[in-house]
């Protein structure tokens, strides 16, 4: 097994993070109050985040100097390091160079303290003693679980119902770091209570209803701010670690990607990777980046772009974004963190733009790939990031068939040690691949005709 490692000196973990809005050819469009169908303001957001972020959300400035104190916890595991995957190359035959950034290296397994830890940080610093927050696999519940702790803050997890069974270790993860995790839709709100008692095909969970337990939540308690671990501006923005330490590590490489790709479910770990990449195609050069989703929940594929609520109770901010309604219900695939009806909105603008494209596989095939990968470079991807993986192959296979080389960068997001269920299940050959359901689709666009338009 041979592999390529570049690492960074501590002394260059970046010490800003790089906001995209300050360079996009036009401005995504605002977010609106769910009550009003207004243009959002700070103090709408008040109750829910502290005014730090509230101020990243809407700041046009290119560049956001990261605090002294969340430098320092960042550095128990940043830089992260950047592979070329020599042994996948070999496994699959391609001519192109492959590199990866390694996200798992991080105490949660995953990039999500990259934002968990400057979230918590920015709630401790205005007075705010406890966070709630949902999770869909448990990646993000597990980071915040970690960043509370360091913080000394309490947290509360709403964990989608099908992750938390599917998951247990997860779990073990948030108890372990001192945060409390139910499974949702659950019996301590009235969203979760509503759901239970009215939508029973609905009791798998999804991220739309725990997001609107959380926020429930938070709006009820002076002491507790709502978190969310992926979707909104400042949280893909606090990602942009990743593609900011990329840029240097390439530069070591001698290479320069041709392709960057990430998995999206809410969009920012695929945002944290290839933002700071996009400034360049922004300025003219030539870069392909791929945002691959579940065939399940294909949001970026087949949903539509249209203002949508972010949540099932339809309490958090509207967003225009591409959704396949806020009360759709994925089907419980394994890779749940990737089980959300709505797209960062960020993400969304830049498909409208042009910037990016999308596609969407099914879990046998990323499987597939996952176990090429484990075979041949060692690491047990999450399912999530094995979207990403499968993205590299197929892109690799195809460039051999045009016959051209291309340098392709992907984002390992997360490492799977607490999946292996769902790899016994493949191996066994009981994984089964879920058609999208285009009739759910249909209803649930159906209920946000009304709604207004982007312009």
């Amino acid at each position: 097994m041979e592999t390529t490692k570049y690492l960074l000196n501590e002394t260059a973990l970046p010490k800003r993070w790089y906001n995209i809005q300050a360079d996009l050819p036009s401005p995504a469009p605002p977010y609106l109050n769910p009550g009003t169908m207004e243009p959002l303001g700070p103090e709408d957001l008040a109750p829910l985040f502290p005014m730090e972020l509230i101020m990243q959300e809407v700041s046009q400035d290119r560049y956001i100097d990261i605090p002294q104190e969340v430098l320092e916890i960042y550095r128990l595991w940043r830089p992260t390091p950047l592979y070329r995957a020599h042994g996948l190359e070999a496994a699959i035959g391609t001519r192109s160079r492959i590199f990866y950034k390694y996200e798992g290296v991080s105490p949660a397994g995953s990039h999500k303290p990259n934002t968990s830890v400057a979230q918590a940080f920015y709630n401790k610093k205005e007075g705010r003693t406890r966070i709630a927050t949902e999770t869909g696999a448990g990646q993000w519940g597990s980071a915040l679980a970690f960043a509370c702790e360091l913080m000394g803050l309490e947290c509360m997890v709403y964990m989608v119902r099908v992750s938390y069974e599917q998951k247990p270790f997860r779990r073990s993860m948030i108890h372990t770091w001192g945060a409390e995790v139910v499974a949702s839709p659950s019996d301590t709100t009235n969203t979760g209570r509503a759901i239970l008692e009215n939508h029973p095909e609905m009791n798998s969970g999804s991220l739309g209803i725990a997001i609107s337990e959380a926020v429930e939540d938070a709006a009820n308690r002076d002491d507790t701010a709502y978190s969310l671990g992926s979707v909104l501006n400042h949280v893909l923005m606090h990602q942009t670690v990743i593609g900011e330490e990329a840029i240097e590590q390439m530069k070591m490489a001698g290479a320069y990607p041709d392709v960057v790709i990430g998995c999206v479910g809410g969009g920012s770990n695929f945002a944290g990777i290839a933002f700071p990449f996009m400034r360049d195609k922004i300025a003219g050069k030539e870069i392909d980046f791929l945002a691959v989703e579940p065939a399940a929940c294909p949001t970026l594929t087949h949903g539509i772009y249209t203002y949508d609520y972010g949540d099932t109770a339809k309490l958090a901010p509207v967003a225009a974004m591409h959704t396949l309604g806020h009360d759709f219900v994925p089907e419980s695939i394994h890779a749940g963190g990737l089980r959300y009806h709505g797209m960062a909105p960020l993400v969304s603008h830049a498909l409208q733009l042009g910037l990016i494209r999308a596609e969407a596989y099914l879990q046998n095939d990323i499987f597939a790939s996952a176990i090429t990968f484990a075979r041949s470079e060692g690491i047990i991807p999450a399912p999530e990031s094995a979207h990403a993986i499968h993205g590299a192959i197929t892109t690799a296979k195809k460039a051999d068939e045009e016959g051209v080389e291309k340098t392709i960068l992907f984002n390992l997001s997360g490492h799977g040690h607490f999946d292996m269920a769902a790899y016994d299940n493949y191996l066994a050959g009981k994984l089964v691949d879920v058609a999208f359901d285009e009739a759910q689709m249909g209803r649930a666009l159906k209920a946000i005709e009304s709604l207004p338009k982007p312009a």
